[in-house]
């Protein structure tokens, strides 16, 4: 439970004193678990070891602050303030150590990530929300530096959207916006790129953030003097110190190791940010880092004895239980009664969590033992298989690896033999394979009945004198119809509300739905995504506009380390819906005309990627996404806003199925995929094909994340034996990720009369004006000719060579 900050005019001296005792025997409770778990590590049970010492008491002080649905979007030494906040128990602290990957011993992640990151639960069992201003939140945290930031800026922003726009459902979300989005952060991180850009937004927008900059000096072995300019963060903001003419922060500044007057800190930032919506950066300095950066070195390496000998006197711990002795909260002898107690109940939690996490392992290998043993006597290998054995008997606490490892390598002593211990043996390790990858490979997309896969196709409907119209006004109508229906949806971007967007896809919403709702931002493509992550993940319906497919390169990292892998970090207990909206492929110039799917494909798995050919296909994307609960990236076609579409009649309602492809011509002779803009290249190169008496089979595959689901493409390969890839991305890119998928997922290499090929563009980004785009990816011609030669090659008489 948090501890609330009692009122001064109504408090007693014994209440008070129940209070500091209390924050007492948090931080003791947090410093003995750090020590101990360093030592955990040091004798091989856990594998690496980065805790919270040192940061105690600022954490303790936060926790006063921190109220029901609050977030925190934090920095991995916060496991003071979880505890604070009943969040953390000693068992999961040491659960999280081991990796256990039950969700129930460790709660953070399942041991899917490092001790030290932390998270709460945001959903149910069936993947629907909690009511999350009955609780305290963590959104999940992630290790990159910074990378916390952008979400961070989201999570305020929420606040901001529930208290300014009308008609959301509220109720599990936000009590009239009063939640504040609290962040952590060390001071050398703040050297990063996302710190700065979230720092900047977040005083553009105004929003209820407090970000806490936990402040030892040092970025591992590096000192401030190398990390920030003047060596201290908040001298070097004072330009974003807010004042009567101008909005921007409030700055404090607060030395770690002074409970009261951090106490008080974080009482007056907390009333800033959510009364007025302002932001807070508190710098908590002369912090220290009793056992240095991690386990993985000495800081007796790097720190001079004078440093060390001020560290060991300025401890927040010390300071603390210094204050507690001379305002006579409690005495020296009582003091040390209690640090007893809680050392007993570290090493016993820590014991239990070990216990916890290693009978399930040892029960497994008592299972296993027996098969083994008949599996030898039944073997002309005997000896080898009783060696793998008894080697497994002898582990005293085996792990799930080293137990799998015995069982499959006796199965290979058993290769050619018949006999009921193989058949044993056989169906053991199937079904502890099974039962333990799912521990591990679970959750990287939604599981609930919201997933988007379930999703049915809804065809887009015309009335009998349906005009043709630019491609963008179907955007726009179903946009709009969009934000009608989901009042808890909004759109932001670069030029993204008061134009509507470059290609104009937006048109008068801006001023229908309001600037909160359609919103122009700053150039700046992290903080959009952050901005759509956070408030995806305090219920709303984000869809985070960026420009330029190219520009995604800037939004990449926070896309891939933090969107793609949220639903699988914490095992399905958080989500974050958000969809990202861009267009790309086939414009202008090197940073105007990029197709690096294969590279998003590579690092975005978590995330749908959609590629619709035009903007029906397109704006059903949107409609489906809307009615599933999760991530997506969708790529519009750039040269295709002008081009003439026909208008349905049923906006809002039509829905483009994910995951499957469409056939947009038949044939009989080969099968060509691709998908986007390509698509009307290659469509006319197959209109030439058919005047020489080639008929080619055109697939669009509309999403590439995931990919043909229903195995259809194998299905069209049946019948022509022939296939090409043509993508405009470079070579080996998603041509080669498509490939792959069709030769060994569908197996349609059992159907192929011809090499299967692939046509892309070339290894450069093509450059400026027309002549670029022809000479650096597939034109029609080129299409034309490689199809021409699989064919000449195929049977020559029928197709003689073209030179």
């Amino acid at each position: 439970m948090q501890i609330e900050t009692p009122s001064k005019k109504s408090i007693s001296f014994e209440d008070f004193k129940t209070e500091v005792l209390k924050d007492y025997k948090t931080a003791v409770t947090s410093r003995e678990c750090s020590l101990l778990g360093r030592r955990e590590v040091l004798t091989g049970k856990a594998k690496f070891g980065i805790f919270g010492d040192g940061k105690e008491i600022p954490q303790l002080a936060l926790a006063k602050a921190f109220k029901n649905g609050d977030f925190r979007s934090g920095y991995y030494r916060d496991q003071t303030f979880m505890m604070a906040i009943g969040a953390l128990s000693i068992e999961n602290f040491f659960a999280g150590l081991y990796a256990d990957s039950s969700i129930e011993n460790e709660p953070m992640s399942a041991g899917r990530q490092m001790g030290g990151h932390f998270g709460t639960h945001s959903l149910n069992e069936d993947g629907s929300w909690k009511n999350l201003t009955m609780q305290k939140n963590s959104s999940a945290d992630t290790s990159p530096t910074a990378s916390q930031m952008p979400r961070l800026l989201g999570l305020a922003q929420a606040s901001k959207i529930y208290r300014n726009v009308g008609g959301i459902n509220t109720e599990k979300f936000s009590d009239n916006g009063n939640e504040i989005a609290w962040g952590t952060i060390g001071n050398a991180s703040t050297s990063e790129g996302h710190f700065w850009e979230t720092i900047n937004a977040a005083g553009v927008l105004q929003v209820p953030m407090v970000i806490s900059v936990w402040d030892d000096e040092y970025g591992i072995s590096v000192h401030a003097r190398h990390q920030t300019t003047k060596e201290n963060i908040s001298e070097i903001l004072k330009g974003f110190q807010r004042d009567e003419e101008n909005k921007g922060y409030e700055i404090i500044v607060v030395n770690g190791w002074d409970y009261a007057a951090l106490i008080e800190a974080y009482e007056k930032a907390a009333e800033i940010a959510r009364e007025s919506h302002a932001p807070v950066l508190i710098h908590v300095r002369e912090l220290t880092q009793p056992q240095g950066h991690s386990t993985s070195g000495s800081q007796e390496r790097y720190k001079n004895e004078d440093r060390l000998a001020w560290e060991r006197e300025f401890d927040c711990n010390v300071k603390f239980r210094e204050w507690v002795i001379q305002n006579n909260f409690s005495t020296q002898e009582e003091l040390e009664k209690i640090d007893q107690t809680i050392k007993k109940q570290v090493r016993d939690g820590k014991k239990a969590a070990w216990t916890a996490y290693t009978q399930p392992m040892v029960k497994k290998q008592k299972e296993l033992l027996p098969l083994l043993e008949n599996a030898a006597e039944s073997s002309d290998k005997k000896d080898a298989i009783l060696s793998l054995k008894n080697e497994l008997a002898e582990i005293k606490d085996p792990i799930k690896k080293e137990i799998l490892i015995a069982a499959r390598k006796s199965l290979h002593y058993l290769i050619g033999s018949k006999s009921d211990a193989k058949t044993k043996l056989i169906g053991w390790i199937d079904a502890y394979t099974s039962g333990s990858q799912s521990l591990f490979s679970s959750n990287l997309y939604s599981e609930s009945n919201q997933n988007v896969l379930s999703i049915k196709e809804v065809k887009p409907t015309y009335s009998n004198d349906a005009r043709g119209v630019d491609a963008r006004i179907i955007l726009r109508d179903n946009f709009d119809k969009i934000f009608e229906t989901y009042p808890e949806t909004l759109i932001f971007g670069e030029d993204t509300g008061k134009i509507g967007d470059v290609n104009q896809g937006l048109e008068g919403l801006q001023n229908k739905y309001g600037s909160l709702r359609v919103a122009d931002t700053g150039i700046r493509e992290a903080t959009i995504l952050g901005q759509g992550i956070g408030m995806a993940m305090r219920g709303l319906r984000p869809i985070a506009e960026i420009q330029y497919l190219d520009y995604i390169l800037y939004a990449l990292q926070t896309m891939s380390d933090d969107l793609a892998t949220l639903q699988y970090r914490t095992k399905g207990k958080q989500k974050a819906p958000l969809i990202v909206r861009t267009r790309g492929h086939r414009l202008e110039g090197i940073w105007h005309s990029g197709s690096p799917m294969g590279a998003l494909v590579h690092l975005l798995h978590g995330i749908h990627i959609l590629v619709p050919r035009n903007m029906t296909k397109a704006a059903g994307f949107y409609n489906t996404l809307l009615a599933g609960d999760e991530p997506a990236l969708v790529i519009e076609c750039l040269n295709g806003y002008r081009l003439k579409e026909k208008l349905p009649n049923n906006f809002g309602e039509f829905r483009t199925p994910i995951g499957v492809v469409e056939t947009i011509k038949e044939g009989t002779d080969i099968t060509l995929v691709s998908y986007g803009s390509t698509l009307r290249l290659v469509e006319e190169a197959a209109q030439d094909l058919e005047e020489v008496g080639i008929h080619a089979e055109i697939i669009d595959v509309q999403s590439l994340l995931p990919l043909d689901i229903n195995k259809d493409i194998v299905k069209s390969i049946e019948k022509t034996n022939r296939l090409l890839v043509i993508d405009e991305d470079v070579p080996g890119g998603a041509s080669a990720y498509i490939l792959q998928n069709i030769l060994e997922v569908q197996n349609a290499y059992l159907h192929l009369d011809s090499k299967p090929q692939t046509l892309t563009a070339k290894e450069h980004r093509p450059s400026y004006g027309t002549d670029g785009d022809y000479f650096s990816k597939p034109s029609a011609e080129d299409i034309f000719e490689k199809i021409y030669g699989i064919m000449n090659e195929s049977d020559p008489e029928k197709y003689p060579a073209l030179k």
